[in-house]
Parts: C-alpha cells; sequence; structure tokens
C-alpha cells in the first residue's frame, strides 16, 4: 500500500513547487503563540469536515482571546486540539498514535472504544451530503489491515526521503488510513493528524503550520470525490487513481488562513 507506485503520475499532477512553498513556512517564528493559532485552524477546520457547528473563527477567537462558548460547540474541538499537542511532543509510534485517538474521541465514543480498533463493519457517511461515500475494510480484516499499515508507515520514518517524497507518502498515509477507517469513529479527524505527525517527523515542527486540513474544508467537495475515485468498496480500491487526491497536500501550502 504505502509504496511508490504512482509517485512518478503524482509528479505529471503536481504543479506546486513544495520546496519553496514550504520555505515560506519555515521561515515563520517557532512560537508557542503562532502553534496556538494554526493548530486551532487546523482543528476546527477538521472538526467542520466531520460536521462540527462552531465556525473557524469562532474557535480561533476560544483558543487565542479565551473567549467562551456552550461547551458542546468546544469540547470535542478542545479534544482533538490536545491531540494535536501531544503528537506535537511525541514520536509518530503506532502506541502513541493510538493515544492520541483516544485523546481525540474523549467526547466522542465511549472509554471502551477509544484507541481501540472497531470489531464490527463500516459503512462511511458524507455528513455534508448524508450520502454513502465508502465500505472500509471489514471486520474480519480491519485489524491485520491496520497491523500491515503500521508496519509500511514506520519502515518511511528513518531519514533519507526527499520533500516530493516526503508529501507524496503523507498523503498516502491519509488516504490509506481512511479507507481502512479501523475506529468506530473519529478516523477522518485523526488521519488528517496523522499526515501532519509524518510531515513533521519529516521535515520538523513547522510542518504543524501547514494549513492542509484548512484546504481540505475549503476543497470539501474536491476532498470527497478524489477520496471516492480510489473506489467505493475496500476489496475493489485502486491506488492507481489515488494521484488527484494526493495533490490535494502540496496545494495547501500556498493556501493562507
Amino acid at each position: 500500500m504505502l509504496d511508490k507506485s504512482f509517485f512518478e503520475a503524482y509528479l505529471s499532477l503536481l504543479d506546486t513547487d513544495i520546496t519553496g512553498t514550504f520555505k515560506e513556512i519555515e521561515a515563520k517564528e517557532l512560537s508557542r503563540e503562532n502553534f496556538n493559532f494554526y493548530t486551532a485552524v487546523s482543528v476546527m477546520s477538521s472538526s467542520r469536515i466531520e460536521g462540527e457547528k462552531l465556525e473557524i473563527d469562532s474557535y480561533v477567537k476560544h483558543k487565542m482571546q479565551h473567549i467562551e462558548y456552550l461547551s458542546d460547540l468546544t469540547e470535542k474541538p478542545n479534544d482533538l486540539f490536545e491531540a494535536y499537542e501531544f503528537a506535537s511532543k511525541a514520536r509518530l509510534t503506532k502506541e502513541n498514535f493510538l493515544e492520541a485517538h483516544s485523546i481525540a474521541t474523549r467526547h466522542l465514543l465511549p472509554a471502551q472504544w477509544r484507541g481501540v480498533i472497531r470489531t464490527g463493519n463500516m459503512v462511511i457517511m458524507d455528513h455534508h451530503s448524508n450520502q454513502v461515500q465508502y465500505e472500509a475494510a471489514s471486520a474480519g480484516i480491519v485489524k491485520k489491515e491496520f497491523e500491515k499499515f503500521w508496519d509500511e508507515l514506520e519502515k518511511l520514518l528513518p531519514p533519507g526521503m526527499n520533500i516530493d517524497g516526503i508529501f507524496y507518502f503523507a498523503s498516502m498515509i491519509h488516504l490509506v488510513f481512511v479507507k481502512i477507517h479501523p475506529f468506530n469513529d473519529g478516523n477522518g479527524r485523526t488521519a488528517r493528524l496523522l499526515e501532519k505527525w509524518f510531515l513533521s517527523e519529516k521535515l520538523g515542527e513547522k510542518a504543524w503550520y501547514i494549513p492542509s486540513e484548512y484546504y481540505y474544508y475549503t476543497h470539501i467537495t474536491d476532498y470527497y470525490k478524489n477520496l471516492a475515485r480510489v473506489g467505493l468498496f475496500y476489496d475493489d480500491l485502486s491506488y492507481k487513481n489515488s494521484p488527484p487526491f494526493l495533490v490535494m497536500l502540496p496545494k495547501a501550502l500556498v493556501t493562507e488562513k
């Protein structure tokens, strides 16, 4: 799954100067205030994709200016924000990722299902259209598929990859994880966190400033359309159709919030 089979096709669609645009992000000051701002935008964008109601700018005010809102509007985004904080200070390992999912789903799942692989089948709905998007890995294979996915991800973590490859694999990690959909809930928001976490492992702390979640939210129709290109049923997925999804992440580099 996580290989370079479609790297050349990805490069053929790539119209973003990843090296140049990421340098602009690297030039930003590394500070707690900047981390809080960019993470607030990322967290609320990701949460909006999942159907949360609070506006992005309102959540930024909540985190930066301590403006209070009703708890049912902020508790799940705040859990996800805490998961991003945890990830920013921790190595990307399977154990830490499961802990991040557990943190992110404190107000979403009962305790026994946080950071735990599901045991039932899963159909994914588009929160915006209420239509079925795709069918995830079946209950009989989901744990095996998740373990295989993580084994392949770990092989990508050592140094020695160029920046085009880093963005390619970050996007592929996002895509493959979403298609497996290993948890009862919280898969989309933790997939986008995982993508950013991988980037930070490879590129450093400034990667947390990349507005990828905001780009996906503001291009939500393309996001779901490109996810669907790969296939509707897990057993029939065709990752040769993945490049239109994979090039969305580099496009986020030229998105400002």
